[in-house]
């Protein structure tokens, strides 16, 4: 286990404590040697970890879809930088290069690739551990409405295991490498 896919914000108009948590995760990768995959935004929680990843000697793979280069100021000093023609590729290649994901605080698109992501796991399309970091309760509501849905009977019980919820990432990172463990043992 080497490279987890971390889905994060680009906002620029965040709290503070976010963009801290972000630096403080892409430290925790960096001191661990676990490589960063991500949308290749340089601004927000993605640039400021991406940074962090860089600033500590670590790897960062980043894959963004050429109209959004100017978007989210398209990180120019990654390890390495993928230009894609669109958002499926760009969920498809990340996914693919991944051995885990994690889903910081983050808007929409945050939302629609750990949703995808969580989909495609349920429909067996990967075996790959997902991990929500609930940093400062910032996962409440979503997690609330994911419990809504297994009692509602539209997500299975086993289907709602499948989300592996935490409050630090220590926690997170200390299972992906446990995992990465257990896989080499197989």
């Amino acid at each position: 286990m080497k490279k987890l896919c971390v889905f994060c914000g680009s906002s620029t108009n965040t709290a503070q404590k976010f963009l801290d948590l972000s630096i403080e995760v892409g430290e925790l990768l960096a001191e661990n040697k676990i490589d960063l995959i991500y949308g290749a935004g340089s601004i927000g929680l993605m640039g400021e970890m991406a940074d962090a990843v860089l600033q500590n000697g670590g790897k960062v793979y980043g894959v963004i879809p050429e109209f959004m280069v100017p978007w989210e100021v398209c990180h120019q000093g990654l390890t390495n930088l993928q230009v894609v023609s669109t958002m499926h590729e760009r969920k498809k290649i990340m996914y693919d290069m991944s051995d885990g994901f994690v889903a910081l605080p983050g808007g929409l698109g945050t939302m629609d690739e750990l949703c995808e992501i969580l989909t495609w796991r349920q429909l067996d399309n990967h075996q790959k551990p997902i991990w929500i970091l609930n940093f400062d309760g910032f996962y409440d509501g979503l997690i609330d409405h994911f419990k809504k849905l297994k009692e509602e009977r539209f997500v299975s019980e086993a289907h709602f295991n499948l989300i592996q919820i935490k409050n630090s990432m220590s926690e997170i990172v200390k299972e992906f490498l446990e995992t990465g463990k257990e896989n080499e043992l197989v």
